[in-house]
């Protein structure tokens, strides 16, 4: 079966974790600060806090942002649940913006109609959340302009886009946001298992994440309440959770980060290739954009089945029959049941909908050959004619 994803674990991925079994540390030693050094240095920005998952990022960047009861976040409704999920552990209500039919990703034009309306309503939204899907950023300094305009917070859910660029500046940068968050997942850019990152240019957000992400808990005597009684001495001065990232994860991190560019490489190439390889097949390509350039975490592709007369689902199955798993991301958040207690319904964001019904994810690691990719192709021909 060829897998829609796929870790590359190297030998010295493997060395790495093993000098960390045999050294002092398995956690909270200094493989997470290299590890956090090596990311923000990638991506030019101030300040990254890891964390155990990129769920957890969005909560504790949440969280320092101050998002609580009373308080709303829009996020896209084509993303993975922790976008709108991180609003809910603070208690506070999550909503929506449509996204644009071609990119898949959160509407300008969406976002700015919807915030004029909820400006007459006094309804603005504390943060929205960017989804980079697929890898492809955002129009973030479209959507930076609105935050300034309507005093929002702009938290850039980045899992897919580790590499990507927006404007000729690496996403991480925080140049248009007040934070990043990216996953490091298996089948991500780079892997650590599980894992995550909040970067920010902001030294005070960047504080509290790393206290969030540790109980609520300080060392520093400029955070404390009263004078340290000891060198043992800590404060819990705010309710956290615990989210670190081990010192196993941060070193497999870290020697992944080495190869970044090589991933990349690869997936930039096995994108090019399909472009060629899916010319003149009866469906829609990623779009390319000019000032902008995906990471290709995903190739997703949109197919009209309705017009093809097939259904989406023998046409999924046909496919793994024919030993390619391809996958759909993502069911949109809206539709799942458990975000029917809040009014959400059917017809609520069409372009959304629209995508859903038409979207598949095509095979795309660094260990995908071109054999195999021609395989994907043949398969997909298959299909659909």
């Amino acid at each position: 079966m060829i897998s829609y994803g796929r870790q590359n674990i190297s030998e010295a991925d493997i060395a790495a974790v093993g000098r960390v079994l045999r050294s002092d540390f398995l956690t909270q030693g200094p493989e997470v600060p290299l590890f956090e050094e090596s990311v923000a240095n990638s991506c030019g920005s101030q300040h990254a806090v890891a964390t155990s998952s990129a769920t957890a990022a969005l909560h504790v960047a949440c969280q320092a942002m101050g998002l609580g009861p009373g308080d709303t976040l829009w996020t896209s409704p084509i993303t993975f649940v922790a976008s709108a999920n991180c609003a809910r552990y603070c208690g506070a209500s999550v909503d929506f913006v449509d996204v644009d039919p071609s990119t898949h990703n959160m509407s300008v034009q969406a976002l700015a109609n919807k915030l004029a309306s909820a400006e007459k309503a006094g309804r603005l939204p504390n943060i929205v959340v960017p989804v980079h899907l697929s890898g492809l950023p955002c129009d973030m300094r479209e959507i930076r302009s609105l935050a300034d305009r309507y005093g929002f917070s702009v938290l850039e859910d980045a899992s897919h886009a580790l590499g990507a660029t927006y404007d000729n500046h690496p996403i991480g940068s925080c140049l248009f946001s007040h934070a990043a968050v990216f996953s490091f997942h298996a089948v991500k850019m780079i892997t650590t298992g599980e894992g995550g990152m909040a970067l920010t240019n902001d030294p005070v957000l960047a504080a509290k994440m790393r206290r969030l992400r540790t109980h609520g808990i300080t060392k520093s005597p400029s955070e404390m309440t009263s004078p340290p009684h000891g060198p043992w001495y800590y404060e819990q001065i705010e309710l956290g959770s615990h989210y670190r990232l081990t010192e196993l994860q941060a070193a497999l991190g870290r020697s992944q980060m080495q190869r970044l560019d090589e991933f990349l490489c690869r997936r930039r190439a096995l994108a090019e290739r399909y472009d060629q390889l899916l010319d003149g097949f009866p469906l829609s390509r990623p779009p390319r954009l000019p000032d902008r350039e995906s990471s290709w975490h995903l190739y997703i592709v949109d197919i009209d089945f309705a017009k093809l007369q097939l259904s989406q689902k023998e046409s999924y199955e046909k496919m793994h029959a024919q030993g390619v798993a391809v996958q759909l991301h993502y069911i949109p958040v809206h539709l799942q049941p458990d975000f029917a207690q809040f009014g959400f319904r059917r017809g609520d964001y069409p372009e959304a909908e629209a995508y859903y019904q038409q979207a598949m994810s095509l095979p795309l690691h660094c260990q995908l050959t071109n054999e195999e990719q021609d395989s994907v192709c043949d398969a997909l021909r298959n299909t659909l004619t």
